[in-house]
């Protein structure tokens, strides 16, 4: 028997307290990239009871991604944003996900992602990453963004951080390892890098700016 909203709302308050809580309710966060990172992500801040998600990827699901995101052999030709959906709303029905299957460019990132309180940067690629980040910090001047860099390998869990730049961007993860060094991409350390971007975006939400 499914729990009501107000059963499931109930739950969130008794583990996270109502103060906590309320802030969630009325939150709302932007992921840019449903892959390794963005699904985690978007997982992570579903059980939190974060008011409202917005889901953006371009992209569809392929056998090659089941080694680290957030999707199933059942998944696979479907769009990201749809098989993510899917997913989030079997965790909590009654968060409010908006998604938009199409890629983010410096044209249209303003308007997916102007009403959100925090960005999450979860793309593959440099380049991508750069684009996004330099977009948002231009053209939406308030909104903090958490970004992931370095996650590649097995290296110690142990050197991946936070590190705070521009007074508002946070760059999560170990900074250095990259898959062009042949190491792969290995679930354990990317599940962390998209846990250390999805506790930083809980911080913000929370009124917190530091590391």
């Amino acid at each position: 028997m499914y729990p009501t909203q107000e059963e499931l709302h109930a739950a969130l308050v008794q583990r996270h307290g109502a103060a906590i809580q309320v802030r969630l309710d009325h939150a709302a966060v932007g992921i840019a990239g449903l892959g390794g990172l963005g699904s985690n992500i978007a997982v992570y801040l579903a059980r939190l009871g974060v008011g409202r998600l917005v889901l953006v990827d371009f992209d569809v699901v392929d056998v090659t991604n089941l080694n680290r995101q957030h999707y199933t052999t059942r998944d696979i030709g479907v769009p990201k944003t749809l098989a993510l959906l899917e997913q989030l709303e079997a965790i909590n029905p009654y968060l409010q996900y908006e998604t938009h299957t199409e890629r983010v460019v410096p044209a249209n990132a303003a308007r997916l992602f102007g009403g959100c309180d925090v960005v999450c940067e979860a793309f593959d690629r440099a380049d991508q990453k750069a684009m996004l980040v330099e977009t948002l910090l231009s053209q939406l001047p308030d909104t903090p963004i958490v970004s992931g860099s370095g996650m590649a390998g097995h290296g110690s869990a142990n050197i991946m951080r936070v590190r705070r730049q521009f007074g508002r961007l946070y760059i999560c993860g170990d900074g250095v390892s990259d898959i062009a060094d042949g190491v792969g991409l290995l679930a354990p350390r990317v599940a962390l890098c998209a846990a250390q971007q999805a506790t930083m975006t809980l911080r913000l939400l929370l009124g917190e700016r530091e590391p």
